[in-house]
């Protein structure tokens, strides 16, 4: 379901959708690998795919064999029209999913309107599975690798030339370095992709940013609730 699932060092360019028209290749490509599958992962968009992905490879866990799916939707607007057509009533898979802080309160009215249950707060969403990063999971992971790492994968990928000089336009020049990172990365799909696993593999397991280590193993758990006896 994944192409993730082997050992070594995957190229994210080669696997992963890119360029125009991402967003909706990628979710035709996993809605097309579901027959399988006891449970998925929602997530926005490509790079929260790769991260995921990305995170249970570093742990050795074969998605695949799990029968766990991960589906970036396009967006956390199209949360409710997934949650319809892969919840309690439509394919009964396990449901877990990612979004950012800023699409909190979008992803709890869809899960409401699901028959999933009512999270009146974070707690509350946690429990059925969904977990917020703050502000989104490219901040979870900027702040997780931190500069000094950052930097040193930004020299081994040929980019940290391109770094400084959006470090020295005046609108930049001075800002934090997460805004500047989470400028860097945000500039264009292949970047977004290849630093989503790039950053996610140079952390340990335990400094894996909490939502992205939560919703797997939610997404795991659930998986095996549903396993056949």
């Amino acid at each position: 379901m994944t192409g993730r699932s082997g050992a070594g060092r995957i190229d994210p360019l080669a696997v992963y959708a890119h360029g125009p028209g991402a967003p909706v290749r990628a979710t035709a490509a996993v809605m097309a690998t579901l027959g399988s599958a006891r449970g998925v992962v929602l997530v926005e968009g490509v790079s929260d795919q790769v991260a995921v992905e990305t995170l249970a490879q570093r742990l050795g866990v074969d998605l695949d064999a799990h029968g766990v799916a991960v589906l970036p939707i396009g967006g956390a607007h199209a949360t409710a029209r997934f949650l319809a057509v892969l919840g309690p009533q439509g394919r009964r898979l396990a449901i877990s999913g990612l979004c950012d802080a800023g699409e909190e309160a979008a992803v709890r009215r869809a899960l409401a309107a699901s028959g999933l249950g009512d999270p009146v707060d974070r707690r509350a969403l946690e429990r059925l599975g969904f977990f917020v990063c703050d502000a989104d999971l490219e901040d979870e992971l900027i702040r997780a690798v931190g500069r000094a790492r950052i930097e040193a994968v930004l020299a081994e990928e040929g980019d940290l030339r391109a770094l400084r000089t959006l470090q020295q336009q005046p609108e930049w020049a001075g800002r934090p370095f997460a805004s500047q990172m989470h400028r860097f990365v945000g500039a264009g799909s292949r970047r977004k992709t290849r630093y989503a696993a790039r950053l996610v593999e140079v952390l340990a397991a335990d400094e894996a940013p909490r939502p992205l280590r939560q919703v797997l193993g939610h997404a795991l758990a659930g998986a095996r609730r549903r396993s056949p006896a």
